[in-house]
């Protein structure tokens, strides 16, 4: 019966949860400077919003195990877009309403957070599960409309700021969280299929932790998150100071050029990933990225180093998506927990390779080459790490 139902609504509202994951993280940091010249707000503390949003996806990605099967995927999804939506409409009121605006402005991106969070351990599973020919090219496709949505939020934002001037932000806020309120009404519409067929339960997190393949896939994720925002994040400082351009010229240069090829990367494999051996490609792509770190690091010239950086975004597309899919073949059962807690494992990348780079940065006189050379350790890892998982047998009831 599941088969008869047709999946394809389902996989369209998943590639717009995507686009919901990449307003919720990219589109408060261009609001950056105008809270500090807006509410006064200094900005070490602005930069500490970054700190709370990962934060507490990271939280949810942690505890989303408990509770996910017990409420289902379709009251969780629902649940999650509204938080987003929540969260961005709170960023038009609260800072306005309470006191000190910057506390209002923490409520707003920890409830968006929240949403954020489930978004990212529920999307995958929900994509996997439906009974579609080709798992991994679904996934791959799925996973590029985060960076076709992180493009987007930088671009027509840029545009709308221009046309209607940076004071416009509460509406252009407003427009955005429509996206998430329209996603849950059609999430509430479509077609949910089981993640594990025959009623059979997921595997516990108890299970997993006796599992050697877990703990690889889990390093496999760590390096994949890892390897891409040690580079991105740190982007937009490269063409800053390394072409002498202004920041909004850098940000396009720089991260946008980087989420660009990564859409990219993943939108090839997505469209020709049958025809694609998925080890083989995401081996090549670690590969690659190894050399476009050691671009960006020892690059005699800035336009060779920010090529670099471009480079890591075509090679990096393919490590996040492709470790799912690989989880997903690996661990038959691995169910809500086994996602839950690879989306931790790649928060955990996420938020530590950039946090690695800007210490040794800081401790080399902010030198960022050598910060991003040192991080060239996450996709030795990774390379590393394939080579476990292809010894590793596919298990079903382990």
């Amino acid at each position: 019966m599941e088969h008869k139902k047709n999946y394809q609504p389902t996989i369209y509202a998943c590639f717009t949860g995507y686009v919901v994951q990449a307003v919720i993280n990219n589109f408060v940091p261009l609001l950056f400077l105008t809270f500090h010249t807006g509410y006064n707000i200094p900005m070490s503390h602005i930069t500490f919003l970054v700190t709370v949003n990962f934060g507490i996806q990271l939280c949810v990605d942690l505890v989303s195990a408990a509770f996910v099967d017990k409420i289902g995927y379709r009251l969780s999804i629902i649940l999650a877009h509204l938080f987003a939506a929540l969260g961005l409409i709170g960023l038009t009121v609260l800072p306005e309403l309470l006191p000190v605006p910057l506390v209002g402005i923490l409520i707003s991106v920890g409830i968006y957070a929240v949403g954020g969070g489930l978004i990212e351990v529920l999307i995958s599973p929900i994509v996997e599960s439906c009974p579609t020919d080709n798992k991994e090219k679904a996934m791959s496709l799925l996973h590029s409309f985060y960076c076709w949505g992180h493009v987007a939020v930088v671009l027509v934002s840029t545009a709308f700021f221009r046309a209607f001037g940076i004071e416009s932000w509460k509406i252009l806020t407003a427009l955005w969280a429509l996206i998430p309120i329209a996603n849950a009404v059609l999430f509430a519409r479509v077609p949910i299929a089981p993640l594990i067929e025959g009623g059979e339960k997921g595997m516990r997190i108890r299970e997993l932790f006796r599992e050697r393949a877990f703990w690889i896939l889990f390093l496999l994720m760590l390096c994949a998150g890892a390897s891409e925002l040690s580079v991105s994040q740190w982007a937009s400082t490269f063409a800053e100071r390394g072409l002498g351009v202004t920041k909004a010229v850098g940000d396009l240069a720089g991260p946008l050029s980087f989420a660009f090829l990564m859409g990219i990367s993943r939108a090839i494999y997505g469209r020709w990933g049958d025809k694609i051996n998925l080890h083989r490609f995401m081996a090549g792509s670690s590969i690659l990225c190894v050399l476009s770190y050691l671009l960006t690091a020892l690059g005699p010239h800035p336009v060779i180093n920010l090529l670099g950086c471009a480079l890591c975004g075509l090679s990096v597309g393919i490590l996040w998506p492709g470790t799912f899919s690989r989880a997903a073949a690996t661990l038959r059962r691995g169910g809500t927990a086994m996602f839950a807690l690879l989306a931790l494992a790649g928060d955990i990348g996420c938020a530590g390779g950039p946090t690695l780079v800007g210490m040794i940065s800081g401790a080399c006189s902010d030198n960022l080459k050598i910060g991003i050379l040192a991080a060239v350790c996450f996709p030795i890892l990774m390379i590393l790490g394939l080579v476990l998982c292809s010894r590793q047998q596919p298990t079903s009831s382990q």
